[in-house]
């Protein structure tokens, strides 16, 4: 993954982000109400998915085009594997 302005925009989401499930928590500690709690934590789910997709999308640009245009057969078989678990997690 390259280093540099991405990854500062990447690091600031996630810290906006332990922000919001901080903010989540103490909603929940004050016992507020049920919808605005889950409308928090559905705007950190979102986050989390933009963030995640962020990554994703340079990881295919960058790693897995240099595999598939490596001619490796093994390097190839190996991202196409790793894309393929990642999927399953999902």
């Amino acid at each position: 993954m390259k280093k540099g302005t991405d990854q500062k925009e990447r690091l600031t989401a996630l810290r906006r982000i332990e922000g919001q499930v901080r903010g989540a928590q103490k909603m929940i500690e004050e016992q507020r109400y049920c919808v605005d709690i889950l409308n928090a934590l559905g705007a950190v789910r979102g986050a989390l998915k933009k963030v995640e997709a962020d990554i994703l999308k340079a990881h295919l640009g960058a790693c897995v085009k240099h595999a598939l245009e490596s001619g490796s057969k093994k390097e190839k078989a190996a991202k196409l594997e790793e894309i393929h678990t990642l999927f399953r997690g999902l």
